[in-house]
Parts: C-alpha cells; structure tokens; sequence
C-alpha cells in the first residue's frame, strides 16, 4: 500500500499528486487531503482511497479506477467519467455525475444541486448514481440516459429531491424511494409506482450501497418507489415552442 500524504500539497497543485498515484505500482491512500481538486483524472486500473475531503472534479473522465472517500467530496464528482467507480462516505457538492457516460458512483449521505445533470448512455454502457440521502433541484437536467437511485435514508420524511427535477429530461431511468406525491414534475415525463421488474433491475445497485454503507436492503428494498421517465420524443417542445 503506498501512502501518500498532502497535507502540505497546493490545492490546486493537482499534477504533481496525479502523478505520485500514476507512478505507484501499489494501492494508494491520500491522506490528509484538503480540497485538491481533479484527483485521479482520466485513471484506470488504480485503487485509492483519500482520507479527507477532495476538491473539485474528483474522478473526472475517470477510466475505470475505484475511488473510495471517507469522508464529504466537492462539486463535481465523477465529472464525465467513463467507467469506474467512486464511493462516498459522506455528502458531495453540486453537479455530481455530470455528463456521466460509464461506471458507478455511490454517495453514502446527501448530493448537492444538479446530480446527473446530462447523464448518458450508450448501447450497454450505462452509469449508475445511487444517492443515500437526499438530492437538491435540478436532479436529472437534461438527463439522456443512465439510472439514478435516491434512497432519502434519514431524510426524516423531507421531501427526497429539491424543486425542479427532471426538467429537460429526455432519457435514461430515475428511481426515487417513496410514492413521492409531493414532488411537482415536469409534463415531458412519467412518474408512477415501481413494478417488480424496476425493482428487480435496481436491486444489485441498492445491494452494493448497502455493502459500502451497511445498511439494510430488505428495509429499503420493501419501501415503494417511483420511476421517472420520460414521456415525450421531443421534451424541449413546451420550452421554446408557442402554442
């Protein structure tokens, strides 16, 4: 295991500590990271683990390393991240996941503003984001493919999402724990009660957050849940067209 510690390391000198994991043949620890930002960019084949809170851009264009944090992460996570994994064992900032297009990021507490935002997939290759606690407004903007699960866990019966989910969705898969009445949803998607098949398809990724975090799956699985999806082959009609 090769330590590696910045404590004393610039924020934003990034490089420098990029190459330190590049060049390690073992598994990395950081320890004493404070906000440095882009940590492990474009990786692939590395195990790290970082004690503290990473800056922005963790994991971006991440290539298939696994990331464990244990503790917050800033914005950014997973920023355009193409295979891989990332888990948090906190919360994260805003814009987690974004233009996501492979691998798998699992948060362990709350995300931030605009999780998943452009998400996407192509043919067999779909990212996953499983959210513990609760996401702020704008989960899914523009959200063109992938699957995204919010778990509300300790959310004391708050709403799970902030306001203006989905809006712009026009792909891809929203999975949120509860009948989630109160949320207002835009008129470009579906929102209805999961059906054994969703819960069947989820049930491996809820699986893995429960193996990181240690929680329950079968009090969280036997909660109901709703699928977002959307409805229209053309969800930007009712933004920029007169009736």
């Amino acid at each position: 295991m090769n330590l590696i510690d910045v404590t004393n390391m610039d924020y934003l000198d990034y490089k420098k500590l990029n190459d330190k994991i590049r060049e390690s043949s073992e598994d990395c620890i950081i320890k004493g990271c404070c906000g440095q930002r882009f940590i492990a960019a474009g990786m692939s084949d590395k195990n790290i683990t970082i004690d503290g809170i990473p800056g922005n851009a963790l994991g971006a264009y991440l290539n298939g390393a696994e990331i464990t944090v244990k503790a917050n992460a800033q914005d950014a996570v997973g920023d355009t991240m193409n295979e891989g994994k990332i888990i948090i064992h906190g919360n994260i900032g805003d814009a987690a996941g974004y233009a996501m297009r492979g691998g798998k990021i699992f948060v362990k507490g709350n995300a931030g503003y605009r999780a998943g935002i452009h998400m996407k997939q192509y043919k067999d290759k779909i990212p996953v984001m499983v959210i513990g606690g609760t996401a702020g407004s704008f989960l899914g903007e523009y959200q063109a493919g992938g699957i995204i699960i919010i778990l509300g866990l300790n959310s004391n019966d708050n709403r799970i999402v902030g306001n203006f989910p989905c809006t712009g969705m026009h792909g891809g898969k929203m999975l949120l724990r509860g009948k989630c009445q109160d949320i207002k949803f835009p008129q470009q998607i579906t929102a209805r009660e999961a059906y054994s098949d969703d819960m069947a398809e989820i049930k491996k990724y809820v699986s893995e957050f429960c193996e990181y975090f240690d929680a329950d799956i079968n009090e969280i699985m036997d909660s109901p849940f709703t699928v977002v999806t959307p409805d229209s082959s053309n969800p930007f009609k009712q933004m920029y067209v007169a009736n």
